[in-house]
């Protein structure tokens, strides 16, 4: 066993289960498929195999090395790559997933040739921008042209469905109307084909609000959550829903201090830009005891992002590879050598799982 060694990113697998099997039967409750999106954990295996045991329909990354990692482990779940392919992995997006999202005709010749050449039948899922501004068609005309395009000239490739991204670049809100637009893009797309479509997917985590509002569109039928899952804070955070069935213990940062020290509140000399460039203010309150950790920006990003665990500490900043923490009011006595927990966000979870030099657990 690798021994126990620190920054330590702790995955409550247990709790992990909860929040998906109560996500499946909230989006059930609707008649919803939920997409379990592994990227937030940069597709840690375990955290896909808990995905799987309870009970998502599908797991899903925006990266083809995480999907290969899933498949690797046994995990039999149906793959989605969320991402719209790159022309340069269309070979892998063919060999590991069933179903990717697309919005250019180009690359999906190129998956039909492929797939072809595979001797596959693969399943696209066309995306609509409704405003957000990331990927997806704009003129739904083109995007309805696509789609008669892959029913009548595309052998190896089989249009199931239609979807939409908001709230990730725009910050537009999955709001009851816009949900409306989609299923209504749907429907024209149904009419010029003779058919229905097999998946018409909402959006991500965001789109839980029309859930639990019971104001989602009757015909979405498909959400892919990640954040939701793994963290499940935003919703309630920025919009006030009620989380308290989701557990939010799933995920913890363990780090070690490594000095204790009374100094300054105020850095002493002339101020310049630190080292990332940023020019910095700082607040004098005189001398404070302070903390110092092993693990910075470099393992999490933003230490603004970082929620404290214990009572009566504070997170001043960091550097690229330490935390200054203030104790001052700490309720314990803090020493070199002690292990101080930590809460994060789906953001500090991207960077914690994806760093090498913090390592993995399960409890």
């Amino acid at each position: 066993m690798m021994k126990e060694r620190y920054p330590r990113l702790e995955f409550n697998l247990a709790s992990l289960k909860h929040n998906v099997a109560h996500t499946v039967e909230l989006c059930g409750s609707c008649g919803i498929q939920v997409a379990g999106v592994i990227k937030g954990a940069t597709g840690d295996v375990e955290v896909a195999r808990t995905f799987e045991q309870g009970g998502a329909a599908f797991i899903a990354s925006s990266r083809l090395e995480q999907i290969e990692d899933a498949r690797n482990a046994g995990i039999e779940k149906k793959m989605i790559l969320i991402r719209i392919p790159m022309l340069s992995e269309v070979e892998d997006v063919i060999r590991l997933c069933d179903i990717s999202l697309n919005s250019e005709l180009e690359v999906l010749k190129a998956l039909n040739e492929e797939a072809c050449r595979q001797g596959k039948l693969h399943k696209v899922i066309l995306m609509a921008d409704l405003g957000d501004l990331r990927e997806g068609f704009w003129d739904k005309d083109e995007l309805a042209d696509v789609a008669e395009y892959i029913e009548n000239k595309m052998i190896n490739i089989q249009l199931v469905g239609v979807g939409t991204n908001l709230g990730c670049y725009g910050s537009v809100l999955p709001t009851a109307d816009k949900l409306q637009e989609l299923v209504d893009i749907a429907e024209n797309i149904e009419k010029r084909l003779g058919r229905e479509l097999e998946y018409i997917s909402g959006g991500a985590t965001s789109s839980l609000m029309r859930i639990m509002d019971g104001n989602i569109p009757k015909r979405i039928n498909l959400l892919r959550v990640g954040e939701g899952i793994l963290v499940a804070r935003d919703l309630e955070e920025f919009y006030g829903y009620d989380l308290s069935k989701f557990r939010h213990d799933v995920v913890r940062l363990k780090a070690e201090v490594i000095e204790v020290k009374n100094k300054p509140s105020h850095p002493v000399g002339e101020i310049g830009v630190d080292a990332f460039g940023h020019k910095m203010e700082y607040e004098d309150r005189g001398m404070r005891k302070r903390a110092l950790l092993g693990v910075g920006k470099v393992d999490y990003g933003a230490p603004c992002d970082l929620i404290p665990l214990e009572k009566g500490i504070e997170v001043l900043g960091a550097s690229s590879d330490h935390t200054i923490i203030d104790i001052e009011d700490a309720e314990k006595d803090w020493k070199v050598g002690d292990i101080m927990e930590f809460d994060v966000n789906y953001a500090t979870l991207v960077y914690l799982s994806n760093c090498r030099n913090v390592q993995i657990a399960y409890v």
